[in-house]
């Protein structure tokens, strides 16, 4: 026998549309007797009708995912796995079902976030990423369409609401660590130089040799994909040079596997002869050989956090933007190592 609404209401001895507003978390109903009623759905097995609900609301009860690349590209990063376990977990709590574009081109993605909002296909919008000049963003603040962002807008940071990490302190913090090793020469192996997570990072990391009066040749930044093979890649040259680097800050955990893996095949010891640090402290960051130490960045609580913003901004249309700053924490393993006599005088 198939449970409806008025079974749920006479049992709770409210009206349907008392049920009706339990359902869409009205805020004219209280706390308590949202309670109630929810035990009584729980313990008759009714379940909303989340089509005829949605109808009836002109919503779609669903949110769009955008990631920055294609989904084969995007996945290889345990990053994106991890961000969207957080916001699935929200997303499950408020009856959301989730909806993902990506593409193998910047105008590939911005032309479905189009078919997303004018199809009418999603309530709101989680950008993962953060990129400078970005078409996506552009449109979304042109169509007053919702939408949260995962990073640091590159402009119009009060119209939009984001949730990030202090990435400039991070990148300047984990520079100092490595600097108070006693290493002095220490290269940066970034992420594309249009996302703003690279950009804040080397500005941290650039701050952090400008003021401990160390020297910062050009050749020692790197800008490459966020996949082992773009670490790999990068230590192919930077351990070519007549002066290579002592330390290697590398902003994503995914790379700095490649980092490791080629530092190992050309006979270099982590941490004896290059220490490394790297970013997000993903699961393997503690059994890579050596085990890493990682900035850890929180990446379940940025989904959590940018999908509870986006829900409260469709909910509450007239609430303003804000900002949520994420903290971090640098997670000490042995991949770094304080410099030896030997080592300083070179």
């Amino acid at each position: 026998m198939v449970v409806t609404i008025k079974d749920v209401a006479k049992k709770a001895n409210v009206a349907p549309s008392t049920v009706s507003r339990v359902i869409a978390n009205s805020p004219r109903i209280s706390e308590k007797t949202k309670k109630r009623v929810r035990k009584i759905m729980d313990e008759l097995g009714y379940h909303p009708n989340v089509n005829a609900r949605s109808l009836a609301n002109q919503t779609t009860q669903a949110i769009g995912l955008i990631m920055p690349s294609s989904a084969n590209k995007s996945f290889q990063n345990p990053f994106f796995p991890e961000v969207m376990r957080g916001i699935s977990s929200y997303a499950h709590i408020k009856d959301y079902s989730l909806y993902m574009n990506t593409g193998e081109t910047e105008q590939e993605i911005f032309e479905g976030v189009v078919k997303m909002v004018q199809g009418k296909r999603v309530d709101g919008i989680v950008v993962l990423y953060s990129r400078m000049n970005d078409l996506v963003i552009q449109y979304l603040i042109e169509q007053q369409f919702p939408f949260v962002l995962i990073g640091k807008p590159h402009h119009s940071s009060e119209e939009i609401t984001y949730i990030d990490n202090d990435n400039y302190m991070a990148g300047r913090e984990v520079t100092e660590y490595l600097i108070s090793l006693g290493h002095e020469h220490i290269a940066f192996i970034g992420g594309s130089p249009d996302l703003m997570v690279t950009k804040e990072r080397l500005a941290g990391f650039r701050e952090a040799i400008k003021l401990a009066n160390l020297r910062l040749p050009d050749e020692y930044v790197f800008y490459m994909d966020f996949l082992r093979e773009g670490g790999q890649l990068a230590v192919e040259r930077l351990m070519s040079y007549e002066q290579p680097p002592t330390a290697i800050v590398v902003t994503d955990d995914l790379m700095a596997m490649g980092v490791l893996s080629t530092l190992s095949e050309k006979g270099y010891h982590v941490p004896d002869d290059v220490s490394v640090v790297s970013f997000n402290n993903v699961i393997f960051s503690e059994i890579a050989c050596p085990p890493l130490t990682s900035v850890d960045v929180r990446i379940f609580q940025l989904g959590y956090e940018a999908v509870k913003s986006l829900i409260e901004k469709i909910e509450m249309p007239e609430q303003s933007s804000r900002n949520i700053v994420v903290p971090y924490k640098i997670i000490k393993r042995q991949s770094c190592k304080q410099m030896n006599d030997d080592q300083l005088c070179l």
